[in-house]
């Protein structure tokens, strides 16, 4: 995976987690579907987690190719 596809992949999740976040209903927030985006926004967190998790064992696989 390339680092642009990579970057958009983040950029795609971080809208998604702005996207969920307009949809809470922090009164009440689950119940009906606030629960859906606060669902949506712990699966967005997640992945950008695995993204960086990604992004940094490349970078280590990298510098151990080199070595």
């Amino acid at each position: 995976m390339n680092k642009k596809l990579l970057l958009v992949l983040s950029i795609i999740a971080l809208g998604l987690l702005v996207y969920n976040v307009t949809l809470v209903d922090f009164d009440h927030p689950f119940v009906g579907d606030s629960i859906v985006a606060c669902i949506g926004i712990m699966t967005s967190l997640c992945a950008i987690v695995l993204l960086l998790i990604y992004a940094t064992s490349k970078k280590i696989a990298r510098r151990l190719k080199d070595r």
